[in-house]
């Protein structure tokens, strides 16, 4: 409720005191009519009684309002001036200003102590505020699980990340429904099955196995028929033909669920604006050229929103919130084992290509040929481990048995999942 003196005049007030102090209307009555409690009343009538001719609800300011330094007006505005550049260029993503993020800014770089408030004022002021459009709230702000690692939503993210580059960047994450921590943040300039494999393997081999992995129908992801017909034999229909990531997840006994629509992934886009709008802004100032120096400045955003930042559906800092659901024992994560008959890590998080060993007792692959030591006919998998950028371990599996591992450039095995 707004201060009684913005809500009723001096003589008002004065009215009802004097009704109440000749037994007219009683002393409750009068504080509900100016919404104040008992002992702002009597303030009042004490007040009144002290001097009836001169008593007034207003009250001069002891000091003046506080005024912000001319420094710190100058680096406001400063601050947004980036950002309307940020916004008026085409081929970023932003199309409004972020004002959390100026005060933050304010904070970290000039240590100045400003409020979102008084941001907002300058802004107003000096060209550098647009309305923002109001949106219905969706069902999907919903914690729709019971448990961490119950259901982990994986997706992927292309855009120009800093205005001083000429490509687009994939950022690839991985979020946990239930206390909202992200797991996985990286920058690939290229988006392939590889790329999302090592995000399994990530978040395998440091937390466990997750009950189920959601994402949406990117051909990396799901087979989907007549879309990715390029691919497959002509019997096979939606789900028969297994991707490399799904491959992973049936292996590890992890169930695949699939979105729908755009619109279903509302729990892990929400983040992705979050850490969106702060990287491009901060490349921009951190003058960024390189894929980099931008994932050094992604790394510190996750550790903000993992430890810092109050999720605003769950109401909790999302590292609190998985702590606390690990120590109770509120979790789907399972112990990750290698399976049987598989020897390594290797066998796992991989690529696969199965071949068939010709009479020579070779494997072909893009006419790269390797000798194994196995019966001619016999089919073979070959489970392909990128060990960098330039070379590739290969395991040959036949009948069960690790039967060879070789070695080989990239280059020379051109698979696409690379």
């Amino acid at each position: 409720m707004t201060q009684i003196h913005k809500r009723f005049t001096d003589s008002q007030v004065k009215d009802l005191i004097s009704r109440y102090l000749r037994k007219e209307i009683g002393r409750r009555y009068v504080q509900e009519i100016l919404g104040i409690k008992r002992r702002r009343f009597f303030v009042l009538l004490k007040k009144y009684k002290n001097n009836p001719e001169t008593f007034s609800i207003k009250y001069p300011r002891e000091s003046p309002t506080r005024k912000i330094s001319g420094d710190i007006e100058k680096n406001i505005l400063k601050q947004l001036s980036m950002d309307k550049k940020l916004i008026n260029d085409k081929e970023t993503s932003l199309t409004s200003y972020n004002y959390s993020y100026v005060r933050d800014r304010l904070k970290d770089d000039y240590k100045q102590i400003v409020s979102v408030p008084t941001i907002i004022d300058r802004a107003k002021r000096n060209g550098y505020y647009l309305p923002r459009k109001l949106k219905k709230r969706s069902h999907d702000r919903e914690v729709l699980t019971n448990y961490t690692g119950e259901l982990i939503q994986h997706d992927s993210s292309q855009h120009k990340w800093s205005p001083y580059v000429t490509e687009k960047w994939y950022l690839i994450t991985s979020l946990d429904d239930f206390s909202r921590y992200i797991f996985y943040a990286v920058l690939v300039k290229k988006e392939t099955s590889w790329a999302h494999i090592q995000a399994l393997e990530h978040i395998i081999l440091k937390y466990g196995l997750p009950f189920s992995f959601y994402t949406d129908s990117h051909s990396i992801f799901r087979f989907v028929q007549g879309r990715d017909s390029f691919w497959r034999t002509h019997y096979k229909i939606t789900d028969e033909a297994d991707t490399q990531w799904k491959q992973i997840l049936i292996e590890c006994n992890i169930k695949p669920v699939y979105a729908l629509s755009p619109q279903a992934k509302g729990k892990i886009e929400r983040p992705y604006r979050w850490i969106q709008d702060r990287l491009i802004r901060t490349c921009a100032r951190e003058n960024v050229t390189d894929i980099k120096p931008a994932q050094i400045i992604l790394n510190s955003l996750i550790e903000k929103y993992n430890y810092q930042w109050v999720h605003s559906t769950t109401r909790e800092i999302p590292y609190i919130r998985l702590k606390r659901a690990l120590k109770e024992n509120q979790s789907m994560f399972r112990e990750f084992k290698i399976p049987a008959p598989f020897v390594s890590t290797k066998d796992i998080f991989c690529l696969r290509v199965k071949r068939s060993i010709d009479a020579y007792r070779k494997v072909s692959l893009n006419n790269l040929k390797f000798k194994v030591n196995a019966m001619p006919s016999q089919p073979v998998v070959l489970r392909i481990y990128p060990l960098n950028k330039s070379v590739s371990e290969v395991r040959f599996w036949c009948n069960d048995k690790l039967i060879d591992v070789q070695r080989a450039k990239n280059s020379d095995l051109r698979i696409p999942c690379f």
